[in-house]
């Protein structure tokens, strides 16, 4: 196997993963959790090469426990970050893959997208900051009749500190800081503020 198809297995290789494509931002970023940041992971950019984003799922894989592997019946993700590490996550897990759409503010499955009564469920996410969106998620699902056992993500921009409820299983965790609108250090306030992600 050559480098360039080695599945991650540190922090240090998911970050050359993203800065190899232009993936890791440096600016100032309003994120979708409404927290500002000088950094921004394109997790988009990073999943755009399929062969890339297989290798990140399989990373993703290889750090969820096989006693919890072994109880997923579907792999859910919320729209629109998670679609893509959700599909690849289901790929590698041979499970079906759908997702969660909120067009009117509230999450729910659309497209002819169903969840069999009581089914277990993983859930996939991009990156978790303060745990809102996939709250939000988890509590969609056991709305269609089925139960997340757990959740996995690309990356964690929370270390730790987002209670999902759920046991968590990060690829990778990374300290950026993040600050409230209220809280935003001058260096940072001077640079004009961009928002990259999908939610308004």
């Amino acid at each position: 196997m050559t480098t360039h198809e080695t599945i991650p297995e540190t922090v240090d290789d998911v970050l050359k993963e993203f800065r190899d494509c232009g993936a890791l931002l440096e600016g100032h970023f309003k994120l979708s959790s409404g927290r500002h940041s000088g950094h921004y992971l394109q997790c988009a950019r990073v999943l755009m090469d399929p062969a890339r984003a297989g290798r990140l799922a399989q990373a993703i894989v290889n750090a969820i426990p096989d006693d919890v592997l072994d109880q997923v019946d579907v792999v859910v993700s919320p729209a629109m970050g998670g679609i893509i590490v959700g599909h690849e996550v289901a790929r590698v897990l041979k499970k079906d893959g759908m997702f969660l759409e909120r067009p009117e503010g509230t999450f729910h499955l659309r497209r002819g997208f169903a969840l069999e009564p009581g089914a277990k469920v993983l859930m996939v996410e991009d990156v978790v900051t303060t745990g809102l969106s996939s709250r939000e998620a988890i509590d969609a699902v056991a709305r269609e009749g089925g139960e997340v056992i757990a959740e996995c993500a690309l990356i964690d921009r929370s270390l730790g500190s987002a209670d999902l409820g759920v046991p968590f299983y990060p690829l990778a965790a990374f300290d950026f800081p993040t600050y409230d609108e209220n809280d935003i250090p001058d260096a940072l306030a001077s640079v004009a503020v961009t928002k990259p992600g999908s939610r308004k």
